[in-house]
C-alpha cells in the first residue's frame, strides 16, 4: 500500500504476499496447517496467531481435502523418484534478486546501457524511456523531483496526476534488476548477460538523474555489485504497512487488523471474511463537470499531412511502423520469430495461409509475440506491416 495523506487500498492479500515472501511463509513456531474457528470463521495457525495471506486451508480428512483426493504418502516424504536438493543446487537454481539478496558480480556504464536499451528495448518502452504502445515509462525525469507529485489528485481540469515511475515510486532497486535479469526482453527472456543488466540498470539511474551515495549516475558511471548495495530509492519508506526484516509478517498483521488503516472504507468486522458486501462506504465522491467554451488559439480543423511522392514503390508507413515496433524480434535470428529476409522461413509461414498469419499477428502467439506486437495499430494497417515484411522475403 502505498502510503500518503490520503491512503489506499492496494488488498491485505497482496501485502501479505510480499511480507511472506520477504520474511519467509511461515514463521518460527508457526504449524505449517493453520485451523479454522468455526465461530467466526478466521484461521489461524496453531500457536493461535491469524493466516494473513488472505487464503483458506482445508485440512485432509480421509484422504481428501474437500472432494479431491491427496497423495497423503508423498505429503510424509514417501518419495519413488528423486531426492531432496542439495544446499548447492538450491542455491545455484535461487536466482531472485532482493533488497537482501544482492545481484550477481558484474559492472556497465549508463553509456553501454544506452546502446543495449536502443537495441533490444526502445521499440516498446520508448526514446529514454518514455513508453509507449501499452508498455510503462521507465523515467520522467528527475526521481528526487517528481517525488512531490505523489501527492497530487486530480482535481480540477488542469491539475497534473501524481507521476509513477521507476525513478520515484519503487522502493528498492533490486525489483528493477532481477525484473530485467529474468523477464527482459520480452521475445528472448534470460538473454542478457549481468554486465548488461548493470549497464541497463545504470542507464535507468542516469535517465531518472539519480546518485548513489552522494555521486550522480553519469554515461560514465560504472555500476557494479558494491555501488548497487549502496542505492537508496528515494520512496524507499513510502509504503505500509512495514514489511522489511524479521518483523514483516507481525506489521501485516497489525496493519489489518485496524479497520481505520483502510481509509475511506471501512470493513464491518475486522473478524469476519467475506466475498460481497464486505465494506461499508462512508466516504462522499464529488464529480467535477467541467464545460470547454473556446480554445486560444482556435484549434486548426487542418487534417492534412505534406504529401510527399513515394516512388520506392515501398508501403513506407508500413516500412516505418516494422523498423520501429517489430525488427526487435523480427529482425535478428534467435528473438524467437522468423527473420525478415528468410525466404524458407517466411514460405513455410505464408504455406498456412495469409488468414492464419494476419490472425497470428493481430491476436498474438503462444512464443510470446503480444497481441499487434504491442502496438495500437488498425488491422488494416498491421496487415500492411506484415505485407511488407513478407515482401522483404522473396
Amino acid at each position: 500500500m502505498f502510503k500518503f495523506d490520503r491512503k489506499f487500498i492496494l488488498g491485505a492479500s497482496a501485502a501479505a504476499a510480499v511480507a511472506m515472501l520477504a520474511t519467509g511463509c511461515v514463521e518460527s513456531g508457526d504449524a505449517a496447517a493453520p485451523s479454522a474457528s468455526s465461530a467466526d470463521n478466521v484461521l489461524t495457525y496453531a500457536n493461535g496467531k491469524r493466516v494473513i495471506d488472505g487464503g483458506r486451508y482445508y485440512a485432509t480428512v480421509n484422504d481428501k481435502t474437500g472432494p479431491y483426493y491427496v497423495n497423503t504418502a508423498a505429503e510424509k516424504g514417501g518419495y519413488t523418484y528423486g531426492r531432496t536438493p542439495t544446499a548447492n543446487e538450491l542455491e545455484a537454481w535461487n536466482t531472485t534478486v532482493t533488497p537482501w539478496r544482492l545481484p550477481p558480480k558484474g559492472e556497465g556504464t549508463a553509456e553501454e546501457g544506452e546502446a543495449v536499451y536502443e537495441a533490444k528495448c526502445v521499440m516498446c518502452h520508448g526514446d529514454f524511456g518514455s513508453g509507449g504502445g501499452g508498455y510503462p515509462a521507465l523515467s520522467k525525469g528527475n526521481a528526487y523531483d517528481n517525488m512531490a507529485t505523489l501527492k497530487h489528485q486530480r482535481t480540477g481540469p488542469d491539475m497534473e496526476g501524481p507521476i509513477r515511475v521507476f525513478g520515484n515510486y519503487w522502493p528498492e532497486a533490486s525489483t528493477l534488476w532481477w525484473y530485467i535479469m529474468e523477464g527482459m526482453p520480452h521475445p528472448d527472456t534470460r538473454s542478457l548477460t549481468e554486465d548488461e543488466v548493470y549497464a541497463l540498470v545504470a542507464y535507468i539511474l542516469n535517465l531518472n538523474e539519480m546518485e548513489i551515495d552522494g555521486e550522480e549516475v553519469d554515461y560514465e558511471y560504472v555500476l557494479d555489485q558494491e555501488k548497487f548495495a549502496k542505492i537508496v530509492m528515494p520512496n524507499k519508506d513510502g509504503f505500509e504497512p512495514v514489511i522489511d526484516g524479521a518483523n514483516g509478517l507481525e506489521n501485516v498483521r497489525a496493519y489489518f487488523a485496524d479497520p481505520a488503516n483502510f481509509g475511506a472504507q471501512k470493513i464491518a468486522s475486522a473478524d469476519e471474511r467475506c466475498m460481497s458486501n464486505c465494506q461499508k462506504e462512508t466516504a462522499k465522491v464529488v464529480g467535477i463537470s467541467i464545460e470547454q467554451k473556446e480554445f486560444l488559439p482556435p484549434l486548426s480543423e487542418v487534417r492534412d499531412l505534406p504529401k510527399v511522392e513515394n516512388t520506392s514503390g515501398v508501403d513506407l508507413e508500413a516500412k516505418n511502423t516494422y523498423e520501429s515496433s517489430c525488427a526487435v524480434c523480427h529482425g535478428a535470428a534467435g528473438m524467437g520469430a522468423p527473420v525478415v529476409g528468410d525466404k524458407k522461413a517466411w514460405d513455410a509461414v505464408v504455406g498456412k495461409g495469409m488468414d492464419k498469419v494476419y490472425a497470428r499477428a493481430i491476436n498474438g502467439t503462444d512464443m510470446g509475440m503480444p497481441p499487434k506486437g504491442g502496438t495500437d495499430l488498425s488491422d488494416d494497417k498491421l496487415k500492411a506491416v506484415v505485407d511488407y515484411m513478407i515482401s522483404q522475403s522473396k
